[in-house]
């Protein structure tokens, strides 16, 4: 676990898709025989990687081991209590957004959010990258609408992947900055900002 723990620094924190997929890598191999569940994690995480560097081939057999493994997970695996059958839609959703494919990333995230209504920072950080897709496909009432909900959830859990998408998202309004809806959005942030 605590190798997947320092891969999330690497990949989220240092925004190093390099250091993250070597620290990946070693999770995966440390986990097998031991956790399908870790094994699985681990090797969705080096999925994400791999769709930072841009290498969807590799992001996909990734996901692919992935769900291989989760297939496999059986009631006494001992780290049974960090699975949710929601994280391989949410990082698909994120990979594909890193991948610049926003229409698939769309049709999985709005599939995850439907599942995810936990008022989590799994949820919040669902609802920003959702929000992101939308963006990226040019649908600004809806992009505004699901960040809206993100903004919601993150008020509840004051959750940082969460903030950290939704300021994200916010950045991506740009475009349509003189829009009411986006000037609340800004202002809803702000106020995220602020407390």
């Amino acid at each position: 676990m605590a190798l997947l723990r320092k891969s999330f620094v690497a990949l989220y924190g240092w925004q190093d898709p390099q250091a993250g997929l070597a620290l990946t890598s070693l999770a995966a191999r440390a986990g097998e025989g031991a956790s399908q569940v870790l094994t699985g994690l681990a090797l969705l995480h080096a999925a994400e990687a791999h769709a930072m560097f841009g290498g969807r081939r590799d992001c996909e057999q990734e996901f692919a081991a992935a769900a291989t493994r989760f297939g496999r997970i059986q009631a006494g695996d001992p780290a049974i209590d960090l699975f949710s059958p929601t994280q391989p839609g949410r990082l698909a959703g994120s990979c594909y957004l890193f991948l610049g494919d926003a229409k698939t990333a769309a049709a999985i995230l709005e599939r995850t959010a439907r599942e995810l209504q936990d008022q989590s920072k799994a949820q919040a950080v669902v609802l920003g990258n959702l929000a992101i897709a939308h963006i990226r496909q040019g649908s600004r009432d809806a992009a505004v609408t699901t960040l809206h909900q993100a903004i919601d959830v993150t008020e509840r859990n004051r959750g940082g992947g969460g903030l950290n998408v939704i300021f994200s998202g916010g950045r991506e309004l740009r475009r349509w900055r003189r829009s009411t809806g986006v000037q609340d959005v800004y202002d809803r942030i702000m106020a995220l900002m602020a407390a």
